[in-house]
C-alpha cells in the first residue's frame, strides 16, 4: 500500500511529480503539502490509521525547468504522426532514419531523426537526402513536453486525478 502512487500539485495546481504513498505521508506530515484526495488504504500506527494520500498539493511553490522530452523510437514516431517524413505514407510499419547518417557524424539527436517508411530507408541507405536526391516534407524538431508529460505514464486505471489534470491529452499531441 506505502507503495501507491501519489500525484503531486504544484502550489500553482500544476502537476510537479509522482511519488510513492510513503513519501507523500512524511511531505503531509512536515507540513510541506496538503491532502486533495485520499486513496484506498491506509498506514496502520499503534494508535491510528491514517488514510493513504492519492493527490498532494504543495505549500509553497516549487520553481522547476521545463522537463525535457525522452528520445525514443515511440517519441519521433509519434512526433511524425507516424508518417514517413519522406514519402507521407502514414504506417505503423515505420524506421528511425538518422537524416545525416551516424557513419557521417551525424548524431542520435531530434533534430536528425526523421520516421522513414521501409522503402524510403532502403532508398535513402547511407546517404544524405541530397545524394539519394530525396526530400523531407518538414523539418524534424524537438518537441516541447507540456507540463503533464512527468505524470502521463502513470495515469492509467487513475481517473480520480483526471480532475487535477484539465485539458490532459495524450502524449503525442505535438505541434
Amino acid at each position: 500500500m506505502v507503495d501507491a502512487a501519489v500525484l503531486i500539485l504544484n502550489q500553482n495546481y500544476q502537476p510537479l511529480n509522482v511519488c510513492n504513498a510513503r513519501r507523500a505521508f512524511v511531505l503531509v506530515d512536515r507540513g510541506k503539502a496538503e491532502v486533495l484526495e485520499h486513496g484506498e488504504g491506509g498506514i496502520r500506527t499503534p494508535r491510528h490509521i491514517f488514510p493513504l494520500p492519492s493527490v498532494i498539493r504543495m505549500v509553497y511553490l516549487i520553481r522547476r525547468p521545463r522537463p525535457l522530452m525522452r528520445l525514443s523510437r515511440r517519441e519521433v514516431f509519434s512526433r511524425d504522426r507516424y508518417t514517413c517524413l519522406y514519402c507521407g505514407r502514414q504506417t505503423r510499419e515505420l524506421t528511425l532514419d538518422h537524416i545525416v547518417p551516424r557513419h557521417r557524424g551525424g548524431g542520435h539527436e531530434w533534430e536528425n531523426l526523421a520516421s522513414a517508411c521501409k522503402p524510403c530507408n532502403h532508398k535513402k541507405a547511407g546517404r544524405t537526402p541530397q545524394e539519394a536526391r530525396m526530400k523531407l516534407l518538414r523539418e524534424p524538431f524537438a518537441p516541447k513536453a507540456n507540463s503533464y508529460y512527468v505524470v502521463h505514464r502513470h495515469l492509467g486505471g487513475r481517473e480520480g486525478w483526471r480532475k487535477f489534470l484539465p485539458g490532459w491529452e495524450e502524449p503525442g499531441g505535438y505541434s
